[in-house]
């Protein structure tokens, strides 16, 4: 048996030989259901005395891709990455020709990303594969793992939108309705509550008040369900959030599809359970009259296909692009001739908006492949989105435009702000007289900018905004700016001792910014790092270069201050100064990590060593220094009692001085039971201070 590639396979596998040939890594980014394993798997059929490595999320994606192929490949060595990070000791011996990664965004994951990279680096010589529907961790800073495994060597990409332009996979039918809106009910109630103009108010809560009506009058589930399941006795999957989600969601399913099937087959799939297995060949494999429904959570996002399902169920939210466009091709596969159905059932207004990711695709693809459907289509005239709460979604957005009215209100008292201080710094607390809470608008505005939180920020909005000096974001700070900042500090506090996470009253991270300033300054240097005028600026507000440095001179100084008055520095491990330093704690922490045999455990350097033991520090490890703690302690009752006949429940300074000297007793009797004795030299010096062995 031999591999068959659709068309669009066949030129990637093309463009993936020649390239590792050329480069030795290729990465194919095509969506989910158009069969790109297959491009491996005929790259290992075509090489089969070469090794190959091949890395998957989970061995269950990998054998039930096997199990579609219906062959075996003696030359394919499989390993979860999960398994590869466990198995770190074995990368040496693998040796593998070529090394496969499917599902190659997943490397971006912080311990599996780790052991990926030391594979690569173990491996220099084998040619690297990596397969995936997106290149992108949207919700990990955008980070583009195509160019971080791969150097951008892509040798085909296709997206969602094209694959279904170009016939490649099904249209499918988009069906648009809500099964929960109470919160959101709830939220936008508080807005309108929150708004200052009692008229907005009232004719606010009357557009409100029209919205959850339409909502309530909308079509149920379960006659959206029997309107648009074609196929009664069909298969569908069905994305839940979480484990309690799901369940949440199957206790639903008699209510939802009674109109459907009254009594569907429910099977569930989710990871850790060991059911998951016969419950998706059960699923798989049920051809009966009933409607199927399979439950499940994360792991039919990707790698995992199954061949006949008729349409999927979303229980979003999903802010991820990745996984939506993933729950989406569960639905469409390569070849079929079916027109699957995508329940889209969004749990609040903001979430209608994901679907516009897939519109933008297909738009743009239908510019770049304009003679699929004939000359003159256009993409109006093809997918078509079944929206069953339009109505509602009118009146919401009316309801959104209403109060961003309330914007102009806020905009004015930014207005004066700026007019009475110059700048729009305005701390994040703060409140007008008439009671509007600017600072928090402030914040908002900026968020909304940067895509963080979605809402309604014109251009023109902008445009006004940035005439009153608004500024977007806090960290682009200039040198002025900045240095404005830590003056004020300064003046407020008489220093630049300043937190990691302090931040000024308008959002500026100063701490961090001072943070990133003395990494500049130490990888640079000072003079490479800042001018001469602005080191002169700094200097006057005492600026402290390496606080480790500074920190360490300050406890020295009470340490020597220490040996000044006592003439040793036999500090108990609780001594604080008069000024709140822990300096028998610091001492301590030193005398703990510093021993003739292990130096380097501690940061000290040589000098600074040096120096502590000219005011009497010792490297003695914790037990003699606790030894030697307590025997001052035995010492002193000695010299007030003339004997060390100390009760047993005698305790000073926290310390258990009689039992201690009890201990010490029975230490030298039974020096076998006792695990050590007791060395001569110890045992002179309590002969010094009487003590009494019987």
């Amino acid at each position: 048996m031999s591999i068959h590639l659709f068309k669009h396979n066949q030129e990637a596998y093309n463009s993936v030989t020649v390239m590792l040939e050329r480069e030795k890594m290729a990465a194919v980014i095509h969506p989910t259901g158009t069969g790109k394993s297959l491009i491996a798997f005929k790259l290992a059929e075509e090489h089969p005395s070469e090794k190959f490595l091949w890395l998957s999320p989970s061995e269950y994606i990998y054998q039930t891709q096997l199990e579609n192929l219906g062959m075996e490949f003696d030359n394919i060595r499989f390993m979860s990455y999960s398994r590869l990070m466990k198995n770190e000791d074995i990368i040496e011996t693998l040796h593998p020709d070529y090394i496969i990664l499917d599902e190659f965004h997943r490397c971006g994951a912080a311990e599996w990303g780790k052991s990926v990279r030391k594979l690569l680096t173990a491996c220099p010589d084998a040619k690297r594969l990596g397969l995936s529907a997106t290149n992108v961790r949207y919700l990990d800073n955008q980070r583009n793992m195509a160019e971080e495994i791969f150097d951008g060597k892509i040798a085909s990409e296709m997206t969602l939108g094209e694959a279904i332009v170009r016939g490649i996979l099904p249209e499918p039918k988009y069906v648009i309705a809500m099964y929960s809106y109470k919160k959101e009910l709830d939220q936008l109630k508080k807005r309108v509550q929150a708004l200052s103009n009692q008229g907005l108010i009232t004719e606010n809560q009357k557009l409100l008040e029209q919205l959850r009506r339409a909502l309530e009058q909308a079509e149920g589930l379960d006659i959206v369900f029997e309107k648009h399941m074609e196929k009664k006795n069909g298969k569908y999957i069905v994305f839940c959030s979480g484990k309690e989600h799901m369940d949440e969601m199957k206790e639903q399913a008699s209510t939802w599809f009674r109109r459907v099937d009254r009594e569907p087959r429910i099977y569930t799939a989710f990871y850790n359970d060991t059911a998951t297995d016969r419950e998706f060949r059960e699923f798989k494999k049920d051809n009966s009259a009933h409607l199927k429904l399979l439950f499940c959570i994360d792991m039919l996002n990707e790698g995992v296909h199954v061949d006949d399902v008729d349409g999927v169920i979303l229980l979003r939210p999903t802010v991820s692009p990745i996984i939506y466009l993933q729950q989406i091709g569960r639905a469409l596969s390569a070849g079929s001739r079916k027109t699957p159905v995508i329940f889209d059932l969004v749990n609040n207004f903001d979430s209608l908006y994901c679907i516009d990711s897939l519109k933008k695709e297909l738009e743009e693809a239908f510019v770049m492949f304009p003679t699929t459907y004939g000359e003159g289509t256009h993409f109006s005239g093809r997918f078509q989105i079944t929206d069953e709460i339009k109505d509602c979604r009118v009146l919401f957005q009316k309801l959104q435009a209403n109060l961003s009215s309330a914007w102009e209100t806020y905009y004015i008292a930014a207005k004066q702000w700026y007019q009475e201080n110059g700048n729009l710094r305005v701390p994040k607390n703060y409140v007008t007289a008439s009671g509007l809470t600017l600072g928090s608008w402030i914040q908002t505005q900026r968020r909304v900018y940067t895509g963080t939180v979605t809402g309604n920020l014109t251009e023109e909005k902008v445009r006004k905004l940035n005439e009153i000096s608004m500024i977007w974001d806090v960290r682009d700070h200039g040198w002025n700016e900045a240095l404005t900042e830590m003056q004020a500090y300064y003046k407020e506090h008489g220093n630049l001792d300043i937190r990691a996470r302090y931040e000024t009253a308008d959002g500026f991270k100063l701490g961090r910014w001072i943070c990133n300033l003395r990494t500049k300054v130490k990888t640079k240097g000072l003079d490479q790092a800042l001018t001469k005028e602005q080191q002169e600026q700094l200097a006057a507000l005492g600026m402290i270069w390496d606080r480790n440095t500074e920190k360490w001179e300050e406890y020295f100084e009470a340490a020597q201050g220490y040996y000044r008055q006592h003439g040793n520095l036999d500090v108990m491990a609780k001594y604080v100064t008069e000024e709140g330093l822990p300096l028998g704690r610091w001492l301590s922490d030193i005398s703990n990590k510093v021993s003739d045999e292990n130096l380097r455990r501690v940061s000290l350097t040589d000098e600074q060593l040096e120096r502590l033991k000219s005011i009497g520090f010792k490297q003695e490890k914790k037990t003699a220094r606790q030894w030697n703690e307590k025997y001052e302690l035995a010492k002193n009752y000695y010299e007030i009692h003339g004997d060390l006949n100390v009760p047993l429940s005698y305790c000073v300074n926290d310390v258990k001085l009689g039992r201690w000297i009890s201990n010490i007793r029975s230490k030298r009797k039974h020096p076998e039971s006792n695990g050590m004795a007791l060395s001569q030299d110890r045992i002179r010096q309590l002969d010094n201070i009487g003590m009494n062995w019987k």
